[in-house]
């Protein structure tokens, strides 16, 4: 029989009381919780039972008045799950809990304190050494609504950290850590370090770097920083919106219940390939071809495509024949066009109208005087010219109207074209650049595209010219049943007009959110930016995002050392290209996912290959977190079906059935061949395998570095180092920091330094 000792059962009892105690307070914060709740879903059926009678603005009112209340509930209702995360103790013996939002009780005063407000801030940032004026920070852990444990840090009374890591909520952080991953990324929100904190408040002016080593919570980091902007400059960002940049579309869904989760749904979340609203990038190029793509150059390159393609000048005199009569046009007349067009200062389809309107005027002069008349008195003169078949083709001739995409396929088409546009590519460069119209695009033609499309403008259809047509008539209908209202009720003589109304009710009554709006329109420009993965990101691609963001207010995370080719000599102000003014950079230093074992290795493996990477700590250690297994090119197969059985098993006797992920990373060129070789074996493989690297919810994914940046899995089965090292060191690097808890490399080769047995 076993007894408890005096002080266990005392520890015991004060944990039981403590937990009672929270409990309490839990219940009081999900009944205000569910007040918030009944409040605005009581409005949201008042609303909408009106029905959609009444005048045009009182119905957009309505509209407007339910989409507040639908996204005030939807954010309720995702941040039920770990509502409470802790309390602070202080000195007055204040007691402040801390949450995902701010709640009130029924006199108004603060029950739960938003855990981004300036009184949370003491809860991540008060340590032993420091403690400001807090005596005890309590981290409380929940599931759904019922507390399951606590943990208490005082740090008045301690003496000091023993562990210069200075942790804390050491125990819920390794609670997290130590969870089964399931293909979903958490929020953070309960476990944000010291460090991680600091980045995360700092200011929103310029642009933020944060350089950090693989498990650092870079990811973490930047979307909990666009959560605090959203809530500390909520007026300015709600308008703007904030736009999240991820390297894959497997990324964006790992990612996609974070900002939900902390109450925020003011983002746009995109791969770059995708923000462009018109184009799909469904073509592969070679990583040679990406890079010629994404030099600076191209914005030289393609204004000169523009003008050289686009707005060609008359070399000699043409005549054209209207209504029996000859008419001249020169080239004067072309140049003066031209002239007047880009004075305007409009793009290139835009300006169109000028130049067409001044020579369509001067060939209707001519054949107003060739009649014996004057263009003001018989306007249908214009009309004839602007008609005229062969006046057309002349004008449009000289100052082309085209799309995006039709000038870049042109491009691309002609050799003598893009030596013509492109002198300083050398003949092999521009070589490997050609391609034939209809072959797709890429993803290194997006950046190319969007300068295009910021040069040319918006290029439309004659359906979607009358479908604009339609919308303005609309908008001044609207604008002048203001007018009429606001005259009527003797308003007006103030700020607001009737054109200001008319644009807030066409807006209202939109059922698109500002994510909606912002991810369909290509000049939007967001307050706000935030970019995962930018170590790869190309001068063109910098260009591209610095569009969409005039401010400059931007947080940029990544780690150089995970980059395919290794960290560039410059650093991030070498990375960075034009963006590399005014930045500043943060670090992070402690590795929160990866085993201290795993990381030694692959630093020793990096070194040896002539790449060594930035130190970085590790949080934790687990034994026999490493394996080698030696195979063979007939059995490799026949080893990985084994292997993954293993550790199905393993990972279901550890977390439960069905929980924890593995990933078996390869080489680029090796994946697809690894897929087939598959096909034959999976029939007595434990778990279904994603051969395509794109089910995130999936159990075994069968990816390559490229695939798996940014994600984690609990296993890693990494499939021969060497060739993946041969994709690149940056490659190998990523691919042997994905894992949670265990990694086993297994290779037919002799093993590289960092895979012996005993580093």
């Amino acid at each position: 029989m076993d007894y408890e000792s005096n002080s266990e059962k005392s520890d015991n009892t004060a944990l039981s009381r403590a937990v009672s105690e929270e409990q309490r307070f839990v219940d009081i914060a999900y009944a205000a919780l569910d007040q918030q709740q009944r409040y605005y879903q009581e409005k949201l059926d008042r609303v909408r039972e009106q029905g959609g009678s009444g005048t045009p603005g009182a119905r957009s009112e309505r509209d407007s008045f339910a989409a507040h209340y639908e996204e005030n509930l939807l954010r309720l209702r995702n941040v039920e799950n770990r509502l409470v995360l802790g309390r602070l103790d202080s000195l007055s013996q204040k007691v402040t809990h801390i949450g995902r939002l701010t709640l009130r009780d029924e006199n108004q005063q603060i029950l739960l304190t938003d855990w981004r407000a300036p009184q949370s801030e003491p809860f991540y940032q008060a340590t032993a050494a420091e403690p400001g004026k807090v005596v005890r920070r309590r981290h409380i852990q929940l599931r759904f609504r019922k507390v399951t444990n606590i943990e208490d840090e005082l740090l008045i009374s301690e003496a000091g950290n023993d562990s210069d890591l200075n942790l804390t909520g050491e125990g819920a952080l390794f609670a997290a850590m130590g969870k089964a991953r399931d293909g979903k990324m958490g929020d953070i929100v309960a476990t944000i370090q010291a460090e991680q904190d600091r980045i995360i408040r700092s200011s929103d002016k310029g642009i933020l770097v944060v350089q950090g080593g693989p498990g650092t919570g870079k990811t973490a980091v930047a979307l909990h920083r666009a959560a605090y902007l959203l809530y500390t400059h909520r007026e300015r960002f709600a308008r703007s919106g904030v736009l999240i940049v991820g390297p894959s579309h497997s990324f964006l869904r790992y990612i996609d219940q974070v900002l939900p989760s902390l109450g925020e749904s003011d983002v746009v979340s995109t791969t770059l390939e995708d923000l462009l609203p018109f184009v799909s990038a469904t073509a592969e190029e070679s990583k040679e071809c990406e890079e010629i793509k994404g030099r600076l150059v191209w914005s030289t390159i393609i204004k000169r495509a523009v003008t050289t393609i686009l707005q060609r000048p008359l070399s000699i005199e043409q005549t054209i024949v209207i209504s029996g009569k000859k008419l001249k046009l020169t080239p004067r007349d072309v140049q003066h066009a031209q002239q007047r067009a880009h004075r305007s200062g409009k793009p290139h389809n835009q300006a169109r109208d000028i130049y067409a309107r001044y020579l369509v005027n001067v060939l209707a002069e001519q054949l107003a005087q060739a009649q014996h008349t004057t263009v003001t008195e018989s306007d249908w003169l214009i009309a004839d010219v602007a008609g005229d078949p062969d006046a057309r083709r002349l004008i449009n001739l000289h100052w082309l109207p085209t799309s995006p995409q039709w000038l870049l396929e042109h491009i691309f088409k002609w050799p003598q074209l893009l030596k013509q546009v492109a002198p300083e590519l050398n003949n092999y460069e521009r070589e490997v650049l050609q391609r034939q119209p209809g072959d797709g695009f890429t993803k290194a033609d997006i950046p190319l595209l969007d300068e295009i499309s910021e040069l040319v403008g918006d290029f439309y259809t004659d359906d979607q010219r009358q479908h604009l047509a339609q919308q303005d008539a609309e908008n001044t209908r609207l604008s002048q049943y203001m007018e009429q209202t606001m005259s009527s009720m003797g308003l007006g003589g103030g700020i607001v007009n009737s054109g200001h109304l008319a644009q807030r009710w066409a807006d209202a009554g939109s059922s698109d959110t500002l994510a909606d709006r912002a991810a369909s329109d290509r000049s939007w420009t967001y307050g706000h930016v935030v970019v995962d993965e930018a170590q790869e990101l190309s001068p063109m691609q910098w260009r591209m995002l610095g569009r969409r963001n005039p401010s400059r207010s931007m947080t940029i995370v990544g780690d150089l050392d995970q980059r395919p080719e290794g960290a560039p000599a410059g650093g991030w102000e070498k990375a960075l290209g034009q963006l590399a003014e005014n930045h500043r950079v943060e670090r992070l230093t402690v590795s929160y996912r990866t085993p201290a074992s795993i990381l030694n290795r692959a630093s020793i493996a990096m070194k040896s290959a002539g790449f060594p990477v930035r130190p970085i700590r590790a949080a934790r250690d687990l034994p026999n977190s490493f394996e080698f297994v030696e195979s063979t090119h007939d059995s490799i197969a026949t080893d990985l079906e084994k292997i993954i059985n293993r550790e199905v098993a393993a990972l279901n006797e550890k977390y439960g059935e069905g929980l924890g992920t593995i990933a078996v990373i390869s080489s680029v060129s090796q994946r697809s061949d690894l897929a087939n070789q598959f096909q034959n074996v999976t029939h007595s493989i434990a778990d279904t395998i994603d051969v395509k690297g794109t089910d995130i919810t999936g159990r075994i994914h069968l990816v390559d570095a490229r695939i798996a940046k940014g994600l984690e899995y609990d296993v890693v089965i990494l499939l021969e180092p060497n060739d993946i090292l041969d994709d690149g060191p940056g490659d190998l690097y990523v691919a042997m920091t994905r894992t949670t808890s265990k990694l086993i490399a297994v290779s037919t080769k002799v093993p590289m330094a960092g895979f012996v047995p005993k580093p």
